[in-house]
């Protein structure tokens, strides 16, 4: 993997549907030539920032979004069956994700790392729990997550073997990062170990990729107001961490107004904030943030 430069790293937040804005950020920066010398996902972004780190989130484009909602519209089809779909069909070629010149990727996800934990998250009473944490994360309450999960970054260069990804283990990572409890009925295992979603404890995965060595980090967020660590918003993340600059780019109105909620959406909504994303993309490059990135600052 691509390792000569630490210059810049590129992380996008989770979503789901509404991940279709940060894909037009994406789609604008490549159009622009902005170049990550690595990538970061969490849960939605994951497909999208894998063609990113190949240079053709473009050739992606906002049909994969269209062909999401399409098959939600089915019967007997849940938020489980879109994503797994996802990543089956619009993956990009693994020999072209996985070369030494494609720019490293990281994916993060939640290790569930108690066994109370993983008898409730890998079972039925899976979507009861999901439910109790999404009243939990208005009232800022993150204490179940503290006790019972992790977060993990995988990657292509990460020395602990277990935590690699890699071809092989791609599609399992990929699914679990976007697998939350109230709705995917579908559970969640990596080499046999279990996970849930990224968003549990890690947002967007900007700060980790400070933490990894990187320069300069864009972050980019898929609604409007502060970008959180976590989904139980009792941590911000900053516009300068350890000294290095977070670029964050975020839409100026929330999806949900123009018809894309988490796991509802329209193909009208989805186009247009697809193409919102690619405005917010473009103003950040027009605004000299392509030369704030060149100059480092």
């Amino acid at each position: 993997m691509k390792t000569t430069s630490k210059s810049l790293a590129i992380a996008c937040a989770s979503g789901s549907f509404k991940g279709a804005f940060a894909h037009g950020v994406l789609s604008a920066l490549e159009a622009g030539k902005i170049r990550g010398d690595a990538y970061a996902a969490a849960s939605s972004s994951v497909i999208p920032v894998a063609w990113a780190a190949i240079g053709k989130t473009t050739d992606l484009g906002v049909d994969y979004w269209f062909g999401g909602l399409q098959l939600l519209k089915q019967a007997n089809v849940g938020m489980s069956q879109v994503v797994l779909a996802g990543i089956n069909k619009c993956s990009p070629p693994k020999e072209q994700l996985f070369a030494p010149e494609t720019p490293p990727y990281f994916i993060a996800t939640s290790a569930v790392v108690s066994e109370s934990a993983a008898n409730e998250t890998q079972s039925q009473k899976a979507r009861r729990l999901g439910k109790r944490l999404l009243v939990a994360a208005g009232k800022k309450d993150r204490s179940w997550v503290d006790e019972h999960l992790q977060p993990v970054l995988f990657s292509v260069s990460n020395s602990r073997h277990e935590l690699r990804l890699d071809a092989g283990n791609f599609e399992e990572v990929a699914y679990a990062s976007s697998r939350m409890l109230h709705a995917w009925d579908i559970a969640a295992w990596i080499g046999g170990k279990p996970f849930v979603d990224a968003s549990y404890t890690c947002l967007c995965p900007a700060i980790e990729m400070v933490e990894q060595g990187y320069q300069q980090v864009i972050a980019i967020a898929n609604e409007p107001g502060t970008l959180y660590r976590d989904m139980f918003q009792t941590q911000a993340i900053p516009e300068s961490y350890q000294g290095v600059n977070i670029h964050i780019i975020k839409p100026d109105v929330d999806p949900k107004e123009l018809g894309v909620d988490f796991t509802k959406a329209t193909e009208e909504g989805l186009a247009a904030i697809y193409q919102h994303g690619q405005q917010k993309g473009q103003e950040f490059i027009e605004s000299g943030g392509k030369v704030h990135l060149l100059a480092g600052g």
